[in-house]
């Protein structure tokens, strides 16, 4: 498989993937446009005043996202830190000293229980609470009402596929929190695209947004675009490198900052309805040369929740004379080169994203799946 990387891999003793999984980091995220690396490379040739950097970028993500603020953080995760620090402490210095220690800060987070994920650590590495609200699968007004107390920080919401169905609408939840005075905070890193998402969540009545930098948007995969009130982000901003506070190890390079900004230049310049086309081709292609084989259904899916661009689908039926859904997975990551499939679906289904694959790269996708569907 001909990779422009190769070479730099294969140095290390490494090999180069195919991601048909989405824009996940632990597969190398998105790839990064030719022009965000230009941009980035003639930046790490001039010095600039960080604050002054910051300040001018944050306005573009402000303009971008129809916020009062925003700035480029050290990631999602980073982000999260960020908007818990911003809640819990504020830009007053002698709070942001004590953190992780809240003893005597309202440092209580309300989180739906079926919006519990391993990145929500990162909420309670600055001291954070949580209030956990509903039974994991659905919850209720009243518990959403009773969940809030003197020590009330924020309410914390997460867009993810396959998740945010199972709480309290978004609308309702900031209108309850916004009626007591508590600020919502959500994370959105993988909601982007469809392009609507960059502002939708502050017109809904979010107060801070984080969304990834290097998923959809396809800039510098370590950094995130975080968005909201003016004295909330300013907050957070206090609370992040270059200062000394928590978010110090958070640091942005300056070439990430110039990246993440033309990254999302492009992306708010782009014909969303041509991607798509592309992406739904692909589909066609893996849904027209698969369909035949017994034992396995295939479609294409795309809608506003799970599934956020056209997705082929395989279900595996129950009675199916063949390798599992996890086998099948097993085995195309065990192949030369490693293709890994999306698993974050229902128990009998894989998923092919194409946001990742390389036209080059399609046909290998296919052949291996139809070798593995067909195998006895």
């Amino acid at each position: 498989m001909y990779s422009p990387g190769k070479d730099i891999l294969e140095s290390l003793g490494l090999s180069p993937i195919i991601s048909a999984t989405g824009t996940v980091t632990a597969y190398g995220g998105s790839r990064l446009r030719p022009e965000v690396m230009d941009a980035m490379n003639r930046a790490s040739n001039t010095m600039v005043n960080m604050d002054e950097l910051n300040l001018a970028v944050g306005k573009q993500i402000a303009a971008a996202t129809g916020a009062e603020a925003g700035m480029v953080t050290s990631g999602a995760a980073g982000g999260l830190i960020l908007q818990a620090a911003a809640v819990v402490a504020g830009n007053d210095p002698i709070r942001m000293k004590k953190l992780p220690d809240t003893n005597g800060m309202k440092n209580e987070i309300i989180i739906h229980r079926s919006h519990r994920f391993p990145y929500d650590q990162c909420y309670l590495s600055v001291g954070a609470k949580f209030v956990e609200i509903g039974d994991g699968r659905r919850c209720q007004p009243w518990e959403l009402e009773g969940a809030f107390t003197e020590n009330t920080a924020a309410v914390a919401y997460l867009f993810s596929p396959f998740i945010t169905r199972r709480a309290l609408p978004f609308e309702y939840v900031c209108e309850v929190a916004h009626s007591k005075g508590i600020p919502v905070i959500v994370d959105a890193a993988s909601y982007l695209p469809p392009r609507a998402n960059i502002t939708r969540f502050i017109k809904e009545g979010a107060d801070m947004v984080i969304y990834s930098g290097g998923k959809g948007i396809k800039g510098p995969q370590g950094t995130g675009v975080l968005c909201g009130r003016s004295d909330l982000i300013e907050a957070a901003y206090a609370n992040a490198s270059p200062h000394q506070f928590i978010g110090r190890g958070l640091k942005v390079a300056k070439e990430e900052i110039i990246g993440i900004s033309k990254a999302l230049e492009i992306f708010l310049s782009e014909d969303e309805g041509e991607e798509n086309k592309r992406y739904q081709q692909m589909c066609d292609q893996i849904v027209d040369a698969l369909i035949e084989i017994p034992g396995v259904g295939l479609q294409t899916k795309c809608d506003p929740y799970d599934y956020l661009i056209p997705t082929a689908l395989i279900t595996f039926d129950l009675d199916r004379n063949g390798l599992s859904r996890d086998q099948v997975w097993e085995q195309m990551v065990a192949g030369d080169p490693p293709i890994y499939l999306s698993n974050f679906g229902t128990p009998d289904e894989l998923a092919v994203d194409p946001f990742n694959i390389a036209d080059s790269e399609l046909e290998m996708v296919i052949a291996r799946l139809r070798e593995l569907l067909i195998q006895k």
